[in-house]
């Protein structure tokens, strides 16, 4: 079991990554509620047709529509909230700027935990850990983000968003006792596309967006809501909320990886210290690594 979190860590990062530059090429087209409300829909579809083809489509049904109450929950607290304030912040920052700023989610699954889920509060070399990576994330940063105010209200709501995944990320460990990953996934998804569908027909676009957005909600939906969801419970089930949120320190370096590798993004010095504090982080936070302690040669009895 302790094998898999790595792997699965690493891919879970390199999609959510990812996700960030498609929704800065999305947002050019589609206003933001429009925009996530359809990657709600087409990654609910998704799943949907996986359970299908798993359990039967009845069966499928039936388990999504006696889900409700934890799929409304979960996909307002874990999808339609913060998909949305993610989308409308990168309208005014870039998107590693995005992703560095949703890597506050382990210091509010700290904070929450102690009221909502004490069994998820991190302390010692955990607690180390997080405030670790924390320090790489300011490096990595570096100044703050360009464009007044607008730039700060940007990344205010994205790190408002980290707080409804932190919550979402506490809540959905529970629920996963009562029901399934993939099912809790599939409703949080449609349930959430519900709730977030008012404010998308008020904001649909008025005009045929271009391939680029087009082909980037496509993937946000398959690759960055679909995959990911199933990865996420998963990770939830076996590891818990806090090591799973430690993936929000690993996505800001894929999005600089991304940004250089697609947008011909320079890499700093500042970019690699922040990096190696951030996987330092994760590390300790995640408990994959602890010092080892030496041990102090036994006393023998004086006779």
């Amino acid at each position: 079991m302790g094998r898999a979190y790595a792997p699965l860590l690493l891919t879970l990062a390199g999609i959510w990554g990812a996700s960030y530059l498609f929704i800065k090429v999305g947002v050019r087209d589609f206003e933001p509620s429009f925009f996530m409300d359809m990657r709600l829909l087409i990654g609910g579809i998704l799943l949907l047709a996986f359970l299908a083809a798993r359990e039967g489509a009845g069966s499928a049904l039936a388990q999504v529509r006696g889900a409700w109450r934890e799929g409304l929950v979960f996909g307002v607290i874990n999808g339609a909230l913060p998909f949305t304030l993610i989308a409308w912040g990168e309208k005014h920052i870039d998107s590693s700027v995005a992703a560095i700023a949703n890597a506050s989610v382990p210091i509010f699954v700290t904070l929450l935990a102690i009221k909502l889920n004490p069994s998820e509060r991190s302390s010692g070399l955990k607690l180390v850990g997080i405030c670790l990576g924390l320090v790489g994330v300011g490096i990595l940063a570096g100044v703050h983000p360009e464009g007044g105010g607008w730039a700060v209200a940007g990344t205010l709501a994205v790190v408002l968003a980290s707080v409804s995944y932190a919550a979402g990320g506490l809540y959905g460990q529970r629920a996963v006792g009562r029901v399934s990953g993939p099912v809790l996934a599939t409703a949080s998804l449609l349930y959430g596309f519900v709730v977030l569908l008012p404010l998308a027909l008020v904001q649909h676009p008025e005009h045929a967006p271009g391939w680029k957005p087009l082909a980037s909600l496509l993937a946000l939906a398959v690759l960055g809501t679909a995959l990911a969801q199933l990865i996420l419970f998963r990770m939830l089930r076996l590891f818990g909320a806090a090591r799973v949120s430690l993936v929000t320190y690993v996505m800001p370096v894929t999005a600089l990886i991304y940004g250089a590798a697609i947008l011909d993004e320079p890499l700093r010095a500042t970019m690699i210290a922040g990096l190696a504090l951030i996987l330092g982080g994760v590390a300790l936070g995640s408990g994959a690594w602890r010092p080892v302690r030496r041990r102090e040669p036994a006393v023998e009895p004086v006779p």
